[in-house]
């Protein structure tokens, strides 16, 4: 076998090698993508441009690899996360499922309305409706302006949800025929929580769509996860369309496919969210890998923490952490800000209600991404003084500390947990930053923030102005209270 002349790769798939032919011409081995293991050799003619559209009918790239081009994103797979096969598959999964489901809750409302009824009244029909409609529509922005800001960094927990929830509003779909009594008002919550779905849903897509993409190629992911899903919705339509003349006329039956399809659409939710690896370090996971770095001295990965994310329950930690709380909430008088400043140097000022677990952070205009870090560790390390797992020996001390002092020594502790933090944090952030165990990211706004980004796109801030025991030079500090200038 003549030897490799040369070699070539192009986008994601397999490097191919070329060699001279008997006649002179280039035997080029066929294109394949790595993920399916494509293998074989076709010859290019002497005339012909192999890639192109000059590329004669036989020496084309196989059938099945030019379909999966259609839906996939360019460069698959090293132009998306790893997790975006798996993730992908029990997604479509799930709405094959919902696609199924989705009919059968349709016909139901269909029927309830009159549909095949000569009784039935087309203006009565026509206003349940609209009634349904406005409800739902008036619930999407309530339910979005409520909930948006939350839902970047619980994408996982929101998608399920989500899920659930349409799994809920069609059951309720298929139930209104049932309950003619209360027909309007069963299909009106129904479409409510539709609505809510697509807020949930649309939402975390975009925060799932953003982690996928990894060639700064968001647009390409979203519209190819969009072909997929028509792929999908259409199989579920032609099966629905075989489906419904079996079912219609037992309802019993009817509700026994609901149900089965209503499990496997639950079950390929959780597989899909659980499938997911998310780099970014939000309140849950940052909690997941501080803890085993107290109990071990050691820094999860990516994969060990996700796989330990709660996904059922557990939207918020036992600890209530404010990052970002506007000063006037956390101090009111120039003792208490005097105790928030002393004994460190962090641009972040930091109170701890012990008897609500409560922490809230002001954070200065000074604090890039580090800072921040330290700060959501630091108030997650302060709710760990009230549990009952172990911990290092200088934070056991603390919170014997906490759990014999009064409520009024809580600055104490802070203080205390500064020296502390300025030993073990330098640790912890070198097991994330330097990716020795994994590629953990950090980003502000993965983390909670009780109210809105300012304009400016900082957080809320403080700025020291001088030092407190000066009070002449403070011309904001009058009669020991802060006040805004």
């Amino acid at each position: 076998m003549a030897d490799v002349l040369c070699s070539e790769q192009f986008g994601s798939g397999a490097a191919r090698g070329c060699r001279a032919a008997l006649d002179g011409s280039l035997q080029w081995e066929a294109w394949g993508r790595r993920w399916w293991g494509f293998s074989g050799a076709f010859t290019a003619k002497p005339g012909g441009r192999d890639g192109g559209g000059g590329v004669a009918p036989g020496t084309a790239s196989p059938p099945f690899s030019r379909l999966l081009a259609v839906f996939l994103p360019q460069g698959f797979p090293d132009s998306v996360s790893p997790d975006y096969l798996p993730y992908q598959l029990w997604d479509s999964v799930q709405a094959f499922a919902s696609s199924l489901s989705g009919s059968l809750a349709t016909h139901a409302v269909l029927l309830g309305i009159g549909v095949g009824d000569a009784k039935a009244s087309v203006s009565a029909a026509t206003a349940t409706w609209l009634v349904k409609d406005s409800t739902g529509m008036l619930g999407r922005i309530v339910f979005a302006w409520w909930m948006g800001s939350k839902m970047d960094c619980n994408a996982k927990q929101w998608r399920l949800f989500a899920d659930i929830l349409n799994d809920i509003a069609m059951f309720l779909e298929i139930m209104a025929p049932i309950l003619p009594f209360c027909f309007t008002i069963t299909v009106c919550i129904s479409n409510l929580a539709k609505c809510l779905v697509g807020v949930a849903g649309g939402a975390t897509r975009a925060a799932l769509t953003m982690h996928q993409a990894r060639r700064n190629n968001m647009a390409d992911v979203s519209a190819k996860d969009g072909s997929q899903e028509t792929l999908v919705n259409l199989a579920g339509l032609l099966v629905s369309l075989l489906m419904l003349p079996m079912v219609s006329d037992s309802p019993s039956l009817s509700l026994s496919c609901f149900f089965f399809l209503t499990a496997l659409h639950i079950y390929a939710n959780y597989r899909a969210v659980r499938a997911l690896v998310i780099e970014t370090l939000n309140e849950q996971r940052l909690w997941l890998v501080l803890r085993h770095f107290l109990q071990r001295g050691e820094v999860l990965g990516p994969t060990s923490a996700n796989q330990m994310e709660p996904l059922w329950t557990g939207f918020w930690s036992s600890v209530s952490l404010s990052l970002g709380a506007p000063l006037h909430h956390v101090t009111s008088s120039v003792s208490e800000l005097q105790q928030l400043v002393e004994g460190h140097q962090e641009p972040y000022l930091l109170r701890w209600d012990q008897s609500r677990n409560q922490v809230q952070v002001v954070l200065s205009q000074m604090a890039g991404p580090e800072a921040i870090l330290r700060a959501a560790t630091h108030g997650l390390v302060l709710g760990a003084l009230r549990g009952d797992g172990p911990l290092p020996e200088e934070l056991e001390e603390l919170r014997n500390q906490a759990r014999a002092g009064p409520e009024k020594e809580s600055w104490v502790v802070v203080r205390e947990t500064h020296q502390v933090l300025d030993k073990l944090f330098p640790k912890f952030l070198k097991g994330n930053i330097l990716l020795l165990h994994g590629s953990w990211t950090f980003s502000p706004e993965a983390l909670p923030s009780p109210i809105p980004t300012p304009l400016s796109g900082r957080w809320k801030t403080w700025t020291p102005l001088c030092d407190l025991k000066s009070r002449s030079q403070f011309p904001c500090l009058q009669d020991g209270e802060v006040r805004t200038v």
